[in-house]
């Protein structure tokens, strides 16, 4: 592995105070690993999944499916346990090596939605079955997918965090991977801290695969194991700040940061702000860069240690300021700036305060806009969406999918350096306000299509690169729409196109304007919930939508109803039909209130029956 580094300003001031960004990359030698590349180390995996009965209908498939694909990428040299869990935990796949991938498969096929989410209990059991097969000469890491709140066992975000650390310094990563609307990302996002794993947001199934072998490529790519880097200042730097998301220490003037695990097919980037004033014309030294991470060689691992001395030239104001910046340095210090705001936003937004919150995120896009990389098509979009986000926390406050979109953002920029998971996110806007016309006649055909987990907008007229970005307006992006702009003009690099004039919504044959975005529906019914004579003669469907998970479960000699989906209290009663109540169905109720009295619910509208 090897350490490099870059100053925002290779010059500054002498005798003057400046403030600098620096940024250092830990990536594999790559001209060493063609000349002796190691084999990739094996793996040490539990893969532990929710079923509980928010999972059912498209999301546990699409789980399920990504699961298998999982285990088709890996080798008989990687071990492998599937748990699952509800209110109960279940070992589908006892640790082994993979060296029969049907019959894993077919076990995983035969997984259905339960009831409650017994997230702790799962999580410590896929941890146990890791750390029977432990080794410093695996790669040994609990792969978590829930999409709800932890509502069974331990329940505490406090608790989880620190038992997640603590199996950490077993050696034993978390990486968790929260799917939909509903889960606790604040929870998972800590587990994944804490764990020194990673975190994603699934914010639909199509998503799920593609992030599974991000994971897994990372995992199997693994050049350095728990990286370390101390900063020790010299008398010309006298203060430091860390910008990334990494777990800093100060110990004195020195600043301790772990970073974790480094990938070949991905570098960690650490990010500071500097404030430097050097004392005399020359080279000044301004900190040494030390740092230490295991390797795997012949079969033993052992521990490396480096370092690296950070120097910038001091010379005359004019000289300082003919100097051109870094742009690299600078665009990537603007990232974490703007990750860190993000996170500041959803803090203030939680507590009421939305419009400091949109002040926030309003004013780093305006420090990207001023700044020498706004042309970039990176920083266009960070621009719009950053004032997208302020605009909706202005206007309609913090909402679960933003509120999601906005930590997830904050985390992959704070944390990782890949560009598919830099900005992902379709909470866009809607285009239901725009004028429309049938024909693309007098102007140039454009459409909004998912990319890689974001909202890309493509040129489809003739005489245009298809592949190429296009800068457009956050507010008005829809997937599955197309629009008609008078102008499309390339941008300065020619990298990507930027939109002019009047942007009007293209209606092809047969489509129709629907509803706003967000505008608001009947969650169900009020009336009273129709009563069949038997379970087996409710109506059937294959998803939830917008309904309301109902199972029963065995009090003594007593069915009870409970409510699995998540919002709702797993243990209050539910005033529910007697004649259709069975073990071992699930119910899609249209919804599900509150009692009168308190303590209870009462099932409304029309029940059904969840085919799995």
């Amino acid at each position: 592995m090897k350490a490099t580094y870059g100053l925002s300003q290779s010059t500054v001031s002498v005798g003057e105070v400046s403030q600098i960004s620096l940024v250092v990359r830990f990536g594999a030698d790559h001209a060493k690993d063609k000349a002796d590349a190691p084999p990739r180390r094996p793996l040490n995996l539990s893969l532990v999944l929710d079923r509980s009965g928010s999972m059912g209908g498209t999301p546990l498939r699409q789980a399920l499916k990504s699961a298998k694909a999982l285990v088709g990428e890996l080798t008989e040299k990687d071990l492998l346990s599937v748990v699952t869990f509800d209110d109960d935990i279940d070992t589908l796949v006892a640790p082994a090596l993979v060296t029969d991938k049907r019959a894993i498969q077919a076990a995983i096929d035969k997984v259905h939605a339960g009831g409650c989410t017994n997230l702790c209990g799962g999580w410590e059991a896929g941890g146990k079955h890791v750390q029977k097969n432990f080794s410093q000469q695996l790669v040994n890491r609990v792969l978590l997918l829930t999409d709800g709140h932890a509502n069974v066992g331990t329940t505490d975000t406090a608790s989880l965090v620190k038992l997640a650390q603590k199996q950490a310094s077993t050696g034993v990563a978390t990486t968790t991977l929260g799917f939909g609307t509903n889960f606790n990302e604040d929870l998972l996002i800590g587990m994944a801290r804490a764990g020194e794993g990673n975190y994603y947001y699934i914010e639909s199934h199509e998503d799920l695969s593609q992030v599974l072998q991000i994971e897994l490529e990372g995992l199997s790519s693994v050049c350095g194991q728990n990286l370390t880097v101390q900063l020790k200042p010299q008398a010309a730097l006298e203060q430091s700040t860390v910008l990334n998301q990494y777990r800093t220490e100060a110990k004195g003037r020195e600043l301790v940061v772990t970073v974790g695990d480094v990938y070949a097919v991905e570098d960690k980037v650490l990010a500071l702000d500097l404030q430097v004033k050097p004392s005399a014309v020359g080279p000044c030294p301004l900190a040494t860069i030390a740092f230490s991470y295991r390797v795997l060689e012949g079969g033993v691992t052992r521990e490396v240690t480096d370092q690296i001395v950070v120097t910038v030239a001091a010379a005359s104001k004019e000289d300082a300021a003919a100097a051109a910046p870094d742009l690299t340095v600078l665009g990537e210090a603007l990232r974490q700036r703007a990750a860190k705001a993000k996170d500041a936003a959803v803090e203030l937004a939680d507590k009421g305060q939305h419009k400091e919150a949109a002040t926030q995120l309003q004013q780093v896009a305006e420090s990207i806009r001023n700044s020498p990389v706004a042309n970039q098509f990176e920083f266009t979009e960070e621009i719009e969406l950053l004032e997208h986000f302020a605009e909706r926390l202005g206007k309609n406050g913090l909402d679960s999918v933003l509120r999601k979109e906005l930590r997830d953002q904050s985390y992959q920029a704070g944390t990782r350096s890949r560009g598919d998971l830099a900005q992902r996110g379709t909470a866009g806007g809607s285009s239901s306000g725009l004028p429309t016309v049938t024909s693309a006649d007098g102007g140039i055909a454009l459409r909004c299509e998912k990319v890689s987990g974001k909202l890309r907008i493509r040129v489809t007229s003739d005489g245009f690169d298809p592949a190429k970005n296009v800068q457009f307006p956050r507010a008005i992006r829809e997937e599955g729409v197309s629009y008609l702009v008078e102008k499309v003009v390339p941008s300065a690099d020619g990298s990507y196109y930027r939109v002019q004039g009047k942007i009007q919504r293209l209606l092809r044959p047969g489509e129709t304007v629907g509803a706003a975005k967000g505008a608001s529906r009947s969650s169900g019914s009020s009336k009273a919930v129709k009563t069949p004579k038997t379970a087996a003669d409710l109506p059937t469907c294959t998803e939830i939508g917008t309904g309301v998970l109902v199972q029963c479960v065995k009090e003594g000699v007593k069915l009870r109803a409970r409510v699995v989906s998540d919002g709702f209290n797993p243990n209050w009663n539910i005033r529910f039909p007697r004649s259709i109540r069975e073990l071992g169905i699930l119910y899609v109720c249209d919804q599900v209130v509150e009692a009168s009295t308190g303590g209870s619910y009462v099932a409304t509208g029309e029940v059904k029956r969840l085919i799995q």
